[in-house]
């Protein structure tokens, strides 16, 4: 009978560190694209700087050169939680 209650109780736990594992995924992807689209704005703000130029080295290179663009786009790549998100209400 104890046993039978040591394994509800474990079974409990485990089904509670998975909800807390799925919880910490979602969250975490939810906060991946506004964390990217603050540092493209950041950068922007704060002008061209080493990194940026290192980024960018070729003179002649697509629009798509430089840190405030990749910032962008990563944080377009990591939208689609958040459309999942409005989607579901």
């Amino acid at each position: 009978m104890i046993s039978d209650m040591i394994d509800l109780a474990e079974t409990d736990v485990e089904r509670g560190w998975q909800r807390t594992k799925a919880r910490a995924a979602c969250l975490l992807s939810l906060a991946a694209m506004p964390i990217f689209a603050i540092m493209a704005l950041l950068t922007a703000v704060h002008g061209g700087s080493v990194p940026d130029m290192v980024c960018s080295a070729t003179r002649e290179g697509s629009l798509l050169t430089g840190m405030v663009p990749m910032y962008l786009l990563m944080s377009a790549f990591h939208l689609g939680p958040w459309l999942r998100l409005l989607a579901s209400r």
